[in-house]
């Protein structure tokens, strides 16, 4: 293999080191086979070794809140890996159970794993998966970030104030990671025992996942519907991109966040893309600053800090003005239940809500009109967060996810903003009103795109 991953995206998890055995890549985040830096780097691992290549996937029924709508997404994407896997000559399996559980340790040590790859998260529950990994087995184990384009480790060691901070550190790196990617090789040492198919369609449809949240179907999965819809945003809807991203009437976002999420594309094939693309520099810096800048400050406040999930991650500032509106009073107060069936007193926010449920996205706008809201319509920002990220998490096909949390702790907590003008319940936090949304898009169009087919009524 002429190529090698750079060392700087990878690192070593563990002090042992390779004695024999086949090497496994423990796909978690980035469920691809192209583009992806870990895979590239296990197939590099067992290609130094001469030994055979296997992929795992941990199914964990029910991950955070993930209902079939997600699982659907997910799985249906998986099965396109296996395909493409098979091509490749690296078999792709399946376990069933959490990872703290035996179900994949008996996996890899029934296998003969003698060197596992995974990919880098920077959510809670991923990262004690691959510690308890990490301790259990007596095998080398290597981290990867194939989902930043710059590793998160690489870009700061701390967490950053906001976009202003980590922007220079990003610009200033970006050059040496920005590369294309090589191609993954037909593996040449074969897998030596025979393995079953996966019933994919049984694992699908009789999981056990809550079904309360349909799939969509406006949105295909896999690789291949990333690659094509990420085709089209360039050529249909990159120019103008800076104008019309804010309106949630214009189809002017990429719909991308689901692909990116799952890991089905990689966001540095997108930026790669976006950057030769034959439109105006402010389209493609509006949309890359997002990409890159945004998502990977979310990366590094979830890396970072333990409490992304929770009123206890904000800063000081803001805990601080939000602790002296605490009692004030709150003109509206709904309970999580009519918060979810889109029952409150303002159609904007309801109409958000139904998008939600229906689509599994909603506009990037109305998200943080959607979430301040929450904030000042619940008893507490305590309370806040918990119902904007259990409906964020249950309706999202982009849920579960760092952009998630931290665009959720921006809206209620002022983690990345600054203070403003005080005001009664949000305090110093950036304040938004149905008055501000009528002087930027037309409100009554997005209510009514919404409102007339809710599905609840």
């Amino acid at each position: 293999m002429s190529h090698k991953v750079d060392g700087d995206r990878v690192k070593k998890l563990n002090s042992k080191e390779y004695t024999e055995g086949l090497v496994c890549y423990w796909m978690n985040r980035d469920c691809r086979v192209e583009d992806n830096w870990a895979l590239l780097f296990a197939q590099q691992k067992a290609l130094e070794h001469k030994v055979p290549l296997i992929v795992v996937y941990n199914l964990d029924v029910g991950f955070l809140g993930g209902g079939y709508r997600q699982h659907h997404f997910k799985l249906t994407g998986l099965r396109e890996v296996a395909q493409d896997l098979r091509l490749k000559r690296i078999p792709f399996f399946l376990v069933t159970e959490s990872p703290t559980e035996r179900a994949l340790l008996d996996f890899l040590k029934n296998q003969k794993v003698g060197c596992l790859v995974t990919d880098f998260s920077p959510l809670r529950i991923q990262r004690e998966w691959s510690t308890f990994l990490r301790k259990e087995l007596g095998i080398p184990m290597y981290g990867v970030d194939a989902h930043n384009i710059i590793p998160i480790w690489e870009t700061s060691d701390k967490k950053e104030f906001a976009a202003r901070t980590i922007r220079p550190k990003i610009n200033k790196k970006l050059p040496d990671f920005l590369t294309p990617f090589p191609a993954l090789l037909k593996h040449p040492y074969e897998y030596p025992d025979t393995y079953q198919e996966i019933q994919w369609e049984d694992i699908i449809e009789n999981s056990h996942f809550d079904d309360e949240v349909k799939k969509v179907d406006w949105l295909e999965p896999g690789f291949k519907a990333a690659r094509e819809k990420l085709k089209h945003f360039v050529q249909q809807k990159l120019e103008g991109y800076a104008l019309r991203r804010n309106d949630p009437n214009l189809s002017g976002v990429s719909d991308l966040s689901p692909y990116l999420h799952y890991g089905q594309i990689a966001p540095q094939r997108v930026a790669l893309e976006v950057e030769r693309a034959h439109v105006e520099a402010d389209d493609k810096e509006a949309y890359l600053e997002e990409l890159i800048v945004r998502r990977e400050l979310a990366d590094n406040f979830c890396f970072y800090e333990a409490d992304y999930d929770s009123y206890k991650g904000i800063h000081e500032w803001a805990k601080k003005t939000l602790e002296a509106h605490r009692e004030d009073e709150r003109e509206f107060l709904y309970t999580r239940e009519e918060f979810e069936l889109a029952k409150t007193h303002d159609d904007l926010w309801n109409a958000a809500q139904i998008e939600m449920v229906k689509k599994g996205k909603m506009h990037g706008f109305m998200r943080m009109y959607w979430a301040k809201k929450i904030l000042e319509w619940t008893q507490s920002p305590e309370e806040a967060f918990e119902v904007a990220i259990y409906l964020n998490d249950k309706y999202q096909l982009d849920g579960r996810d760092p952009n998630g949390y931290t665009g959720i702790a921006w809206s209620i907590g002022g983690i990345h903003d600054r203070a403003w003008t005080e005001r009664p319940v949000f305090g110093k936090i950036r304040f938004m009103n149905y008055a501000g949304c009528k002087r930027k898009f037309d409100v009554d169009k997005y209510i009514n795109t919404y409102l007339e087919k809710n599905p609840r009524t």
